[in-house]
């Protein structure tokens, strides 16, 4: 037995002995490719020496001779960070997941391929002017650079993610750089699937679109036809819960991006200078899609948050001009539905007679499987679409297939040269010059200089025929040429001029939180349905209730947490219910039902994460949306895993008629809104109750509100997730300024996963105080102190500086990389 039991220990100890050295040994490799930001290189591509001085919190300075050198250092200091993050964006765009994920990214590489965005992007290099030439050239060298010095030096492969999958990294190339922001286009729009939701509802009842997707009000209002009496042919039903696949790129309507923008000028400043706060939301992930940093160029410095890929601020400011971005939500693409030539394969009808599509295969090459070829097709109006892809099997006519207009698809997309040509703009004029290039993505510019403030939409906005049979809230017949995008370049888009704009307003406050910005008829109507209805209220009462505004009026409504959807759906849903009846006796339902009424009448609506009201809230309003569309809808009622407020308030103030939907069709008894309430609420108790306890006051919306920052691949790996994925307690939620989007499905649908990304508050009364900060950290390496560093700021609601001193970045240097010329 004695003998055993030293062969156990023995055993045992090997065993621990082996794991311990495996795990050094990843380690070792892994911390290979940590950079050194104090090292000196010598490089190919430089004029003249650069340097780089990452401040505390590794935010670099980069200072060269020229533009050209400190855009190579910045391409050079992005791949020493987010050189995963950065490749996988490529493969994502060209459509080349596959080669290294297997067989489940097949249908986001089919989507990809289809779409042909990195087809675009080469075909716009040469329309940028030359300054942006030169800066995307020097950009791909100074990532290539660190490339070569990855390569060289031994230096882990880049980053720890290479020793897992593919270490091949092909050198980076100017149209990477635009595809990336046609990614980013991509990531804002989900009006394709808006489209389809709403066919899919219209083949139901019209009514229900009216109630459930309804139009943000505009003049010249139209009701939506009947989308199966658009097509002499039978619509099928073949509606698929399908999960999306692995790591698809396209949003669904609830998460697209999001934001918040506001201003005040300075007669409306205590200190005497323009205001401006800005806060882009974006599906979190580790590291998040930003990276800060602070260019020297010619033109002066500039400094804000970055995407990596990409050479340029996209939302920060220099020493004369601030920028904010926000999601327009504009109705930048429109389905279009093919009627196929029975007489002849590859050709398709028009009002012109039938034309062939143009075609190319592609071959896909998946890991450990077969190649997989697709014949990609184009109609004069787009990309063929599958069925497979957004539900569009369910709505697209027998006979007939989708194509996609699209302004992400403009083969001579300019807005890389706005981008660049915006960061050294001096006033809004200037920016507003500037803005004229953007194609895609549609988005708002916030603007502060030294003077004053405004707003205008930058992006290509199609300029659809006033005869379009659904003013392209749905698909439509492509043999009707009123449904089509006109195919000339100059007639295709509304002239830049008439983009809603709004410089030195009157009142000297501008604000948007992606809510409705114009009230034109179409076609110039920008969209029908805005991304917020609800953030705006509040926006417009803490913005309005001070005469004046400082840096920190501007970051307390930037971090506020009040919710207007609870305080406005609340009295409506629970009017019936409040203060009903003697005490229940205690352990029974009605009991704690009655007490989580208490509650929430004494509620203010914040949505603070120390408190069980927002929980109670959170549940019952979703167990409520279930129960009203789940009876009518049936499947499609899980497209709606986010609260609608719009369509709740609807039912409970009984704007025509809507009130209906609180009756069961299937059951004999005619049910009330204050019945469904009632049952809502024990639904929601009940689930509360056996995740959280039966104590309702001990309740924790924190607890089920956690911000989930994942890392996109490692993330889903048992134990590397561990050191991957950053998980905090938050308030907030989907309707608040503070945004926190609820996951909405699944074992945690309270989990917070949309939100504030990046956070800026600038001030021109003193530039120097002003501030940023981004959710996770600069790092995307999961072994240094920069993954995380500033997610906890970020959770806390604080800050660091926005200094444009070259003294301030020196003095507080985490390192300084020198690169030098290699001759």
């Amino acid at each position: 037995m004695l003998t055993l039991f030293k062969w156990l220990v023995r055993i045992v100890s090997g065993l621990l002995l082996t794991a311990v050295a495996i795990g050094a040994l990843m380690y070792y490799f892994a911390a290979r490719s940590l950079p050194d930001y104090d090292a000196t290189f010598e490089v190919e591509g430089l004029s003249a020496p650069v340097e780089i001085v990452r401040s505390t919190e590794n935010v670099p300075h980069i200072f060269g001779a020229n533009d050209a050198d400190v855009y190579f250092g910045l391409g050079l200091a992005h791949a020493q960070d987010r050189l995963w993050q950065m490749v996988m964006a490529r493969r994502t765009v060209q459509g080349r997941l596959s080669e290294v994920f297997g067989a489940q990214t097949l249908q986001t590489d089919e989507l990809m391929r289809r779409l042909d965005l990195y087809g675009a992007a080469l075909a716009s290099v040469s329309a940028q002017d030359p300054q942006t030439t030169i800066a995307l050239e020097a950009y791909a060298k100074g990532v290539n650079q660190w490339i070569t010095q990855v390569n060289s030096g031994a230096l882990g492969r880049g980053a720890p993610e290479f020793f897992w999958f593919t270490n091949e990294i092909a050198y980076w190339t100017p149209a990477d750089s635009i595809a990336i922001l046609k990614l980013m286009a991509l990531k804002n729009t989900s009006q394709i699937e808006d489209e389809v939701l709403r066919a899919r509802l219209s083949k139901l009842s019209p009514d229900l679109v009216r109630d459930v997707m309804p139009d943000v009000a505009t003049s010249g209002q139209i009701a939506l036809p009947d989308y199966a009496s658009l097509f002499n042919a039978p619509v099928p039903n073949a509606h698929s819960d399908l999960a999306l696949p692995a790591l698809w790129p396209a949003p669904s309507r609830n998460s697209q991006g999001a934001s918040n923008a506001f201003a005040a000028a300075p007669e409306r400043s205590a200190a005497g200078g323009s205001l401006l706060a800005n806060d882009p939301h974006s599906q979190f992930a580790a590291p998040t899609q930003w990276y800060l940093a602070r260019l020297q160029l010619q033109s002066g410095g500039v400094i804000g948050a970055t995407i990596p890929g990409f050479p340029a601020i996209l939302a920060g400011r220099n020493a004369h001009l601030g920028w904010g971005l926000t999601t327009t939500f504009a109705d930048d693409q429109d389905v279009v539905m093919e009627a196929l030539n029975p007489d002849v394969t590859g050709e398709y009808l028009t009002d012109e007679g039938s034309k062939p599509f143009a075609t190319r295969r592609a071959i896909l090459t998946v890991k450990d499987a077969a190649p997989i070829t697709l014949m990609l097709r184009w109609s004069e109006n787009g990309p063929i679409l599958p069925g497979s892809h957004f539900d569009l099997a369910d709505v697209t006519p027998r006979g007939h297939v989708a194509a996609l207009q699209w302004t992400a698809l403009e083969p001579a997309d300019t807005s890389s040269s706005a981008a660049i040509a915006l960061m050294q703009a001096h006033s809004m004029e200037q920016a507003v010059q500037a803005g004229e290039a953007f194609v895609a993505p549609v988005m708002n510019l916030t603007l502060a200089d030294q003077t004053g403030i405004g707003m205008v939409t930058v992006g290509a906005l199609p300029a659809r025929d006033a005869l379009h049979e659904t003013k392209g809230r749905m698909p439509a017949p492509g043999t009707n040429p009123s449904n089509l995008w006109p195919q000339e370049r100059a007639a295709r888009y509304l002239p830049y001029a008439q983009n809603p704009q709004s410089l030195r307003p009157v009142g000297g406050i501008v604000g948007n939180t992606n809510n409705k910005i114009t009230d034109r008829a179409f076609p110039d109507h920008v969209s029908y349905a805005w991304g917020d209805t609800q953030r705006i209220q509040r926006l417009q009462l803490l913005l309005g209730e001070r005469e004046v505004h400082t840096r920190e009026s501007l970051i307390a409504a930037q971090l506020d947490t009040v919710s207007p959807a609870a305080r406005g759906l609340l009295p409506l849903v629970g009017a019936d219910l409040w203060f009903t009846g003697a005490d229940a006796a205690e352990g029974t339902a009605e009991r704690k039902r009655q007490r989580a009424l208490k509650l929430l009448a004494e509620w203010d609506g914040e949505m603070n994460e120390h408190l069980p009201e927002p929980l109670i809230y959170a549940a019952w309003m979703r167990a409520l949306q279930h129960r009203l569309m789940q009876d009518e809808l049936g499947p499609l009622a899980d497209s709606f895993s986010q609260l609608e407020p719009v369509f709740i308030e609807r039912v409970y103030r009984n704007i025509e008629g809507a009130s209906k939907w609180c009756d069961v069709i299937q059951s004999a008894p005619i049910e009330t809104c204050t019945d469904i309430a009632r049952t809502a609420l024990d639904d929601a108790l009940l689930e509360l109750s056996q995740k959280y306890g039966d104590t309702v006051e001990s309740w924790r919306w924190g607890d089920a509100h956690e911000a989930r920052h994942d890392h996109a691949v490692l993330g889903r790996v048992p134990v590397l997730q561990w050191f991957t994925n950053i998980r905090q307690s938050t308030s907030g939620g989907d309707f608040t300024l503070n945004r926190g989007g609820l996951m909405g499905t699944g074992d945690t649908p309270y989990a917070n996963v949309h939100g504030a990304s990046y956070r800026g508050v600038y001030d021109f009364a003193d530039p120097d105080s002003s501030v940023f900060i981004v959710d996770t950290g600069q790092s995307g390496h999961p072994l240094s102190r920069h993954y995380d560093d500033m997610a906890e700021l970020w959770r806390r609601g604080e800050y660091v500086p926005m200094s444009l001193d070259p003294a301030l970045a020196r003095g507080a240097a985490a390192g300084i990389t020198k690169l030098r010329p290699l001759n």
